[in-house]
């Protein structure tokens, strides 16, 4: 039981780790990454702070000359993708549009190519070596052409390693920015954020004095623009990546800390194993102790015997640990979506596996060393009571009350956190997103709509289809630029605007609850929008039907209709204010609404042939919208599963410690249980008799665990706008939980003790 008990706490607390250690070397394959930041701004809407990360066009060629301490800059936009073709393969790829000098920032590892000179032309384009396998196989794929968007031939001048999966970058490519740069003008706008501007700074620069020439620095360009800009570290950006009201507070280390303490508690939970059964054995170890004091051992050579078979045991432990985790980390990267690798050869795994091993065997044989040892042999070979023997009682029974405390808490924060993400999955969106698909659009794809439109709804499966900018759940465009009669010069209110086509608002069942929707000929209907409640709140007296609304260009929009308030980028939050124009014109993605009684991969087939046939240059590639929903539960989701399982675990090794002390329990009063059947005790008198004592530390700890959990859950949950209030009956049901299992494990063997015939315990009385 001990070298089971501390195989699955050491098992379980590797796996965790492997987990932390991932996330923690994040970005790690960058040589630049204590140089490197990306700028964040914080802009203030009514008078709460707001962070992005898009900056103007031109802020990256400026700062590089004009403030000091900035050693290179670049601009790079964010992750799209684009249609590639090379002979007769057709694929999409992510990627993005670069500034040259991102080698320098990045210094990618290329395998041919010349990384100094990564674009040496125009139409130059860098890949990753999976997509150059894709399209070329074993070749050399630099200088070979591929086709971009059927539109653009570009000529590969480098192909780089793949990155790994612990980054913050996903391109599979990277193509020159000049060829984005001259296409609108609002590139070159210092009012405009669209870039993501990147940053590296001389090793000695002064941060701080870095960010207090970048805080007024986009005002000094645009008059009135009240932006501030500062330096955001790649050290941080995959842990400290959540900003409230313009401060950092915290990130992915929320979780990172989290499943550390669960390790650490799992493994204490083994500790707790090892030193309860050790101690309750320690009788058969008496005489042991007493004859070996007697024949001139002194105590330091006891301790250093039992902290050595404890050492013992825990490197057999980690041995077995180490058997275990290797059998189960193909499923456990499944599970957590990563490709960890346990290289027990390299320096930290070694210094891991001897510090697990060292510190396990002393933490969990400690106590019992210096608890044996201590033994007066007198005594013991007198047969005499053991000195310390109550007090060594009430610590193994605290120690279960620190188990099972720990498993509680465990096992309520499991059940709060997969409420948290039903809570908002259940949520009511405003729209439906079931059955519900998109396609990012390429090139010209968007000009053919109308034809397109007439097509799908031939196909018998389709119920409706529209286009606009973004898919429904990510809508990024917004501007504080707005403007209407009466409103407040004091206030301005950050609004999102979508372009759409007409049929926008039907197609993804979103509720008009006044005036008209947009006319069927886009053209006749320009001069309207489609605003939601929160922004008709805004807007006063002409958040109406009629009512006027002036962009930055002061340009006026009638009012056409008011649609209910519905949820997009962040589900925890309520409706912001959201305006729609019927400019179906450069949009770029399509929504299709399937048919409720539609065979699905049938409806799949029927719309593929009709987009192949519409665009046969482009791969007919499809989104879920509800899939898209899921991944943005994505980390919570991980962390209810990981939560629960290692809960189960935990409850398991406690209740594998207190199956031995059951079973020492009974054994102990085994005469007592005879001498009471003989006199008439039944079998189910006995078998309370010995699980009560259990069941009252366990009941002691559901106490202290609902205290714990209590105030942990609340914590936690006041990260999200949108939260649940934890019922108290999830703290019954899992102290309830609790006991029974408890209960369970001690009746094995309290029952197996009470059915033993006392003759057989009581014949040499």
């Amino acid at each position: 039981m001990n070298i089971a008990g501390l195989t699955i706490g050491v098992t379980c607390a590797s796996l965790i780790l492997l987990w932390v250690q991932d996330e923690l070397s994040f970005n790690h394959n960058f040589k630049k990454r204590a140089e490197l930041y990306t700028i964040y701004e914080n802009q203030t809407y009514e008078g709460k702070i707001s962070t992005f990360k898009a900056t103007p066009g031109p802020m990256a060629k400026a700062i590089k000359t004009e403030i000091p301490g900035i050693k290179n800059a670049a601009r790079m936009t964010g992750e799209a993708g684009q249609v590639f073709a090379a002979g007769d393969k057709i694929i999409t790829e992510q990627g993005r549009w670069a500034d040259p000098e991102i080698f320098s920032l990045l210094q990618l590892p290329f395998v041919s190519g010349n990384p100094a000179g990564g674009f040496p032309e125009l139409h130059s384009i860098v890949i990753n070596e999976t997509m150059a396998k894709k399209f070329f196989g074993n070749a050399n794929a630099v200088g070979k052409n591929i086709r971009m968007n059927n539109e653009q031939d570009f000529t590969v001048s480098g192909v780089f390693k793949d990155l790994p999966k612990n980054t913050s970058f996903r391109f599979q490519w990277l193509a020159p920015m000049e060829n984005q740069g001259h296409k609108q003008s609002w590139m070159s706008m210092w009012g405009a954020n669209w870039a993501r501007t990147y940053v590296e700074t001389d090793p000695t620069a002064n941060i701080d004095a870095i960010n207090k020439k970048l805080a007024g620095y986009i005002g000094s360009k645009q008059t009135g623009n009240n932006t501030i800009s500062f330096l955001f570290a790649m050290n941080d950006w995959n842990l400290r990546d959540n900003f409230t009201d313009g401060k950092m507070t915290g990130g992915r280390i929320t979780y990172v800390r989290l499943f550390s303490l669960i390790a650490f508690v799992i493994l204490i939970i083994a500790c707790i194993n090892f030193m309860n059964l050790s101690t309750a054995r320690s009788g058969q170890r008496a005489k042991e102790v007493g004859v070996r004091k007697v024949m001139g051992a002194a105590k330091s050579s006891l301790v250093g015997q039992f902290i050595g078979e404890s050492l013992l045991l825990s490197l057999l432990s980690v041995i077995l640990a180490l058997v275990l985790i290797t059998l189960l980390l193909p499923y456990y990267n499944r599970l957590v979506e990563k490709d960890l690798i346990l290289n027990i050869f390299t320096a930290t795994h070694l210094l891991y596996l001897l510090t697990i091993t060292l510190v396990t065997g002393l933490l969990a044989g400690s106590y019992p060393a210096f608890y044996l040892s201590s033994f007066n042999p007198v005594s013991v070979l007198k047969n005499l009571q053991i000195m310390g023997g109550a007090i060594a009682g009430w610590v193994r029974q605290g120690l279960v009350v620190v188990q099972f405390t720990a498993s509680i808490i465990l096992i309520i924060g499991t059940v709060a956190i997969y409420q948290q993400v039903q809570h908002v999955k259940n949520r009511e969106l405003g729209y439906n997103k079931n059955d519900l698909i998109y396609i990012n659009l390429q090139g010209n794809q968007a000009d053919h709509f109308t034809s397109l439109y007439k097509d799908l709804h031939q196909t018998g499966v389709v119920e409706n289809a529209a286009l606009s900018d973004y898919p429904i759940l990510q809508i990024w465009n917004n501007t504080d630029n707005y403007s209407w009669q009466g409103k407040d010069p004091s206030k301005n209110p950050l609004v999102t605007w979508e372009n759409v086509s007409p049929q926008f608002i039907e197609t993804m069942g979103i509720q008009l609850v006044s005036g008209r929707n947009f006319y069927s000929d886009a053209a006749l209907d320009s001069n309207s929008v489609i605003i939601n409640e929160a922004l008709a709140k805004q807007m006063g007296k002409e958040g109406r039907i009629g009512g006027i609304i002036r962009d930055g260009g002061k340009r006026p929009y009638q009012v056409a209709g008011i649609v209910k308030d519905f949820l997009y980028n962040d589900m925890y939050a309520s409706g912001a204010p959201l305006l729609l124009y019927n400019h179906p014109a450069g949009t770029a993605c399509l929504s299709i609404r399937v048919k409720s009684n539609a065979k699905l991969q049938q409806a799949l087939q029927k719309i593929g042939a009709v987009m192949k046939a519409d665009s046969p240059a482009y791969p007919f590639d499809y989104l879920f919208i509800d899939d898209d929903f899921t991944q943005m539960f994505k980390t919570e989701t991980l962390t209810g599963k990981l939560a629960g399982v290692f809960a189960a675990l935990a409850i398991f090794i406690s209740c594998l410690g207190l199956f031995g002390l059951a079973a020492y329990t009974a054994e102990r009063r085994i005469k007592e249980i005879g001498i009471r059947k003989v006199l008439g005790a039944s079998v189910f008198g006995l078998a309370g008799l010995l699980s009560v004592e259990f069941l009252k530390l366990v009941l002691l700890s559901c106490l202290l665990a609902f205290a714990a959990a209590f105030w942990w859950v609340n914590q936690w949950l006041q990260n999200y706008a949108y939260r649940i209030t934890v019922h108290w009956s999830v703290f019954v049901a899992a102290g309830v939980g609790a006991l029974l299992i408890a209960l369970a494990t001690v009746s094995f063997q309290a029952i197996k003790s009470a059915l033993a015939n006392p003759v057989k315990s009581l014949r040499s009385e």
